[in-house]
């Protein structure tokens, strides 16, 4: 598969909101890096304190947010393409997406490219419903807006590994999570940012899904076992059961995110491979050997 090259003829104003998260925030670095003017971004911000950074590189900053409409229709005016980045807070991101989604076909967005989230079962038997059912209904509300899209399936950041294992895991030899065999296909937020923007930097990708994963799955067997291989340090996998899991770690302020994302691996949800996000990088993504040997030493 190819992707279209950049044609500058074609781009106008791109708007990116979480601007001033890890992945927002990366995806402007790198359309940059593409040759897209400075003047030709615009980075939603709720203020500009936390965005100087970027006011410094000339880019226009957008004062709005997620729960506020009126907020929205005013920051896409005139804007060419969206890059939809999902809420974090998610106890009230259901309202938000929608609220983008309505405001995006109000202020006549011309394309929208919105971060989703990679999953198989989109039941409510999936112990990832409680997370991925805004994804499931915002992917719907795109495909029936009217909206030209693109949907980015983004599966587990790699980043997160020594979240999801603690970071006492050399002095403790052990990774202690519910995921069972299940694999996960990790890639990298920096690299998925570097896709993001690639695709809003071409042309080609309209009303297209993508999914953000690597070429490899992997479990934590893997991860333990090139974790040994790193650092000399002998460590072990060891998967209890959700309420054993829970109840060791009851004190330690544990998420159920955490939890469904280990039980969600233990049944495959993330055991799905794809080269879409290596051929918008023109290479093969970072693999987790490599990125392991970067963290642990």
């Amino acid at each position: 598969m190819t992707f279209a090259s950049i044609n500058f003829n074609h781009i106008n104003m791109i708007l990116v909101t979480g601007a001033t998260g890890h992945l927002g925030n990366a995806t402007i670095e790198f359309l940059l890096e593409r040759g897209i003017e400075a003047n030709q971004i615009s980075a939603l911000v709720r203020s500009t304190e936390k965005a100087q950074d970027l006011k410094a590189k000339g880019i226009n900053l957008v004062i709005g947010n997620y729960d506020n409409y009126t907020s929205l229709v005013t920051a896409f005016k005139n804007i060419d393409k969206l890059f939809f980045v999902s809420s974090s807070d998610i106890s009230h991101r259901l309202q938000q997406h929608g609220n983008v989604v309505k405001a995006a076909k109000e202020a006549n967005v011309n394309y929208v490219v919105y971060t989703s989230f990679q999953r198989k079962d989109e039941t409510e038997k999936s112990p990832l419903y409680g997370f991925v059912q805004v994804h499931i209904l915002t992917d719907k509300w795109l495909k029936e807006s009217g909206l030209t899209y693109t949907i980015l399936k983004n599966n587990v950041y790699m980043d997160f590994i020594p979240f999801f294992i603690g970071n006492d895991v050399l002095e403790t030899g052990t990774i202690y999570l519910p995921a069972g065999n299940g694999k996960i296909s990790f890639a990298l937020r920096f690299e998925m940012a570097e896709a993001a923007a690639s695709i809003l930097a071409s042309s080609g990708h309209e009303n297209k899904v993508y999914d953000f994963t690597n070429t490899e799955a992997y479990s934590y067997a893997d991860v333990a076992k090139y974790i040994t291989e790193a650092t000399g340090k002998e460590i072990n996998y060891v998967s209890p059961t959700a309420e054993e899991y829970t109840k060791a770690l009851a004190n330690t302020g544990i998420s159920q995110l955490n939890i469904s994302v280990a039980l969600g691996q233990a049944q495959g949800e993330f055991d799905t491979t794809s080269y879409d996000l290596g051929n918008l990088l023109g290479r093969k993504p970072t693999i987790l050997q490599d990125y392991l040997k970067t963290i642990y030493r």
